[in-house]
């Protein structure tokens, strides 16, 4: 077993996961699986630069981790950063605050190399599931981009596309609800995206979509009727096209306030969730996908397994 530390650091959300992993047998058992909310992307896609108190946030946040790494003795840490650091003129404040809190560098990967690490930390939870047909799409719905990737035991192909819930939430300033106009508007940029992934990756051909992700796990556990987040219903819950539908048609038209009371959301999606559910949505119209398996494991457990077997 190797015991390691994992950090995620997309647009929206920084998520920790400490894990004992053994590359041998592929398993992997979590010590400390955390999330934090920091939107670090805010205001990127205007302004093309990390705003200073969104790095604030994911300092504090990165203070709190490295706390937890150090009293779970964690032999490895490896970071990734993703969408929003990877489009910010001033990442190099983002890198060096990072490497002083944690004392690693973080690894800002490619869009590629987000999406096969998606598709590995989703993927081998699945092996030997016989009721699920092969290939698998797995779709990773974040705050900036989401990546597709088809594959069976490894990815074949795969496409990242810069539709993620804050992008698209910010680019058109949905109100609460949201204007027709307003949800045309992001549905076209999603249609246009799924157009550039289907360039590489042929997302009509898979046998089953998996999802990833907050804004699909939130679409999960309102499916399921939870009062409450459970992680553990929500991993490999099953949700069909329509109540996808149903869900996304109703948040579409619900206020701010009405969102913020459903159970299962994070105070830190209420206002992104329209565009996170239209995305998952659209995906399953396009993709023909009757179902969508919810995976509660994606990037962070990519990045743990890469860790362990010493990819990095």
């Amino acid at each position: 077993m190797t015991r390691v530390a994992a950090i995620d650091c997309g647009t929206n959300s920084i998520r920790l996961l400490v894990a004992d992993v053994d590359p041998r047998t592929g398993s992997l058992t979590d010590l400390d699986r955390r999330m934090t909310i920091v939107r670090l992307g805010q205001g990127v896609d205007r302004t093309g630069r990390l705003a200073p108190e969104a790095l604030e946030r994911t300092f504090a946040a990165c203070r709190d981790y490295a706390r937890v790494i150090k009293e779970l003795g964690a032999e490895t840490v490896r970071f990734v950063a993703t969408s929003a650091s990877r489009d910010a003129e001033n990442r190099d404040a983002f890198v060096s605050g990072v490497l002083s809190i944690l004392g690693v560098e973080p690894e800002v990967i490619t869009g590629d190399q987000e999406a096969e690490f998606s598709f590995t930390g989703a993927t081998r939870s699945l092996a030997g599931r016989s009721d699920l047909a092969t290939p698998y799409l797995v779709v990773d719905i974040g705050g900036g981009s989401t990546e597709f990737v088809v594959g069976d035991e490894h990815a074949r192909a795969a496409r990242s596309v810069d539709i993620g819930c804050v992008r698209l939430t910010e680019r058109h300033a949905p109100d609460s609800p949201a204007t027709p106009a307003q949800i045309a508007a992001i549905g076209a940029d999603i249609e246009a995206a799924l157009d550039l992934a289907a360039e590489t990756v042929p997302i009509g051909d898979a046998g089953t979509l998996v999802g990833l992700a907050g804004s699909v796990t939130t679409v999960a556990g309102i499916a399921l009727g939870l009062d409450a987040y459970d992680s553990e219903r929500i991993h490999h819950a099953v949700v069909s096209y329509e109540q996808v539908e149903e869900i996304t048609t109703m948040l579409l038209g619900s206020t701010h306030d009405e969102r913020a009371a459903i159970g299962v959301m994070h105070p830190g999606r209420v206002d992104v969730i329209q565009a996170g559910a239209l995305v998952l949505l659209t995906i399953m119209r396009r993709t023909g996908a009757r179902e969508v398996v919810v995976s509660e494991h994606d990037i962070l457990d990519g990045i743990a397994y890469k860790a362990a077997e010493g990819w990095f």
